[in-house]
């Protein structure tokens, strides 16, 4: 008897039947009725069970995640070591509250975020539970230690919902809508998309014009350097389109914020924990940021964030910030062994796939009329769509097309911006999966232009 197609493609997708199949479509009947409508699901999948970069649904689809949970599972869906470290530590301690006790887990945490944060100093960790409260505990931070109001963020940026992280937020009008007032003191400049130069440069100027738009403007009419607390900047920008600056931007930004005393806080929730191909974005520029936003990756799927800090800044004392949940060392010791994971072999791995699936991917403008441009580091990777090379008219409605097609195929993307694709698989991916979202991805393309 011949072999199932199951194990003919053990690693690769399988779609038994139309989608979404009848236990899927239950569940999502009994979600419409008690779930928050502001969740966004781009197409009906219904998980049931994970294992490296592969999701099952309740009908028994398979599909290759090139999601990875929107960046978090970055050793995979329950990757061994991360599950026998949780089982472990759950069956020891679940919680004890780091803010009011100690545990060795968040100790052994905090030790090793310090050790592999970019830059030779002393820094110090504050934890919470997602990439939103990393963010909150940032700008409480760096107004505290320098006695200032006013923060910088970049249009097109997205650090989180909840108010302060809402507040620098400046990606699409509905998440802000209805929420006013927002924290006061928080003003954007443009972030430079070489692409789509938003000061009307070429890309060897725009960002530096981007700068100068901090520099010369911002600072000397509403963002007094003097009141100036920080700079906030995604060094990939996640939800904005999955843009990479060119190094001078961020050397450019350095300088400023030296000159002015103002901190520079990197949000690596999206691009950090290895996605990049290094541990951190910006290690790809040689930058330093006074302050970085963890999360996301940082745990494999348990929610866990952290504000990562120079240690002279992080002099707050007892009761100035915390968190009951933050640290929970069942988190802490995922998260351990989800950095050991990273350090062997998974950032390497990053680097390798990222570099295979670029070098298909690039010449895709060429062989794609509605390919505008394709950009990223390691495993985050974005395709921009547009109705014509030339105008780069952005194609919203073939992004969501290709997004759908593409789902029906047994492969999970999500847009990023307004018109592009993301591509951020986990850690794990092999370069048979890859090959396969490549050729996915095409026949997808292929088939939405034609």
């Amino acid at each position: 008897m011949g072999k199932t197609l199951d194990q003919v493609r053990p690693d690769l997708p399988i779609i038994n039947g139309p989608l979404p199949g009848p236990r899927a479509r239950a569940v999502i009947e009994r979600d419409e009725r008690v779930v928050s409508p502001s969740y966004t699901r781009c197409y009906p999948l219904v998980a049931e069970r994970g294992e490296g970069a592969l999701v099952e649904d309740v009908d028994g689809n398979r599909f290759l995640d090139f999601n990875a949970g929107i960046a978090v599972v970055a050793t995979g869906h329950c990757h061994p070591r991360v599950v026998k470290a949780v089982q472990e530590q759950a069956a020891r301690l679940m919680h004890m509250s780091g803010t009011d006790f100690y545990y060795e887990e968040m100790v052994a945490l905090a030790e090793k975020l310090a050790e592999i944060a970019p830059g030779d100093m002393a820094r110090r960790v504050s934890f919470g539970n997602s990439g939103a409260e990393a963010i909150e505990g940032s700008i409480k931070l760096a107004r505290w230690s320098t006695k200032r109001d006013k923060i910088i963020a970049f249009y097109g940026s997205f650090h989180g919902r909840t108010l302060g992280a809402l507040s620098l937020t400046a990606r699409k009008a509905v998440q802000r809508a209805g929420f006013g007032p927002l924290i006061p003191g928080v003003v954007h400049a443009p972030y430079p998309n070489c692409y789509r130069c938003p000061v009307g440069q070429k890309p060897e100027s725009c960002a530096v014009e981007c700068v100068g738009f901090i520099e010369n403007t911002l600072l000397k009419t509403v963002a007094p350097p003097e009141e100036t607390a920080a700079i906030v900047v995604e060094p990939v920008q996640g939800e904005g389109g999955y843009i990479v600056p060119p190094r001078i931007f961020f050397d450019e930004l350095a300088r400023v914020a030296s000159q002015h005393g103002i901190l520079l806080i990197f949000d690596e929730v999206q691009s950090g924990m290895g996605r990049t191909g290094r541990m951190w974005a910006a290690d790809h520029f040689d930058a330093v940021p006074d302050i970085i936003a963890v999360a996301k990756g940082i745990a494999s799927g348990l929610p866990l964030g952290a504000t990562v800090a120079r240690a002279d800044l992080m002099t707050w004392p007892p009761g100035a910030h915390a968190s009951t949940f933050g640290g929970n060392p069942v988190a802490c010791a995922a998260a351990l062994a989800t950095i050991a994971l990273l350090e062997e072999e998974l950032i390497s791995n990053a680097a390798r796939m990222g570099a295979y699936l670029m070098d298909r991917m690039r010449e895709w403008p060429h062989r794609f009329a509605q390919v505008g441009d394709v950009r990223g580091l390691g495993l985050m990777i974005g395709i921009e769509l547009v109705r014509d090379r030339e105008t780069r008219e952005k194609a919203p409605q073939l992004r969501d097309r290709v997004v759908q097609m593409a789902f029906e195929r047994g492969l999970l993307v999500l847009g990023a911006g307004d018109n592009s694709l993301r591509l951020c698989p986990p850690l794990v991916i092999t370069r048979e999966q890859c090959a396969f979202a490549l050729e996915t991805l095409e026949e997808c393309l292929t088939a939405a232009i034609a």
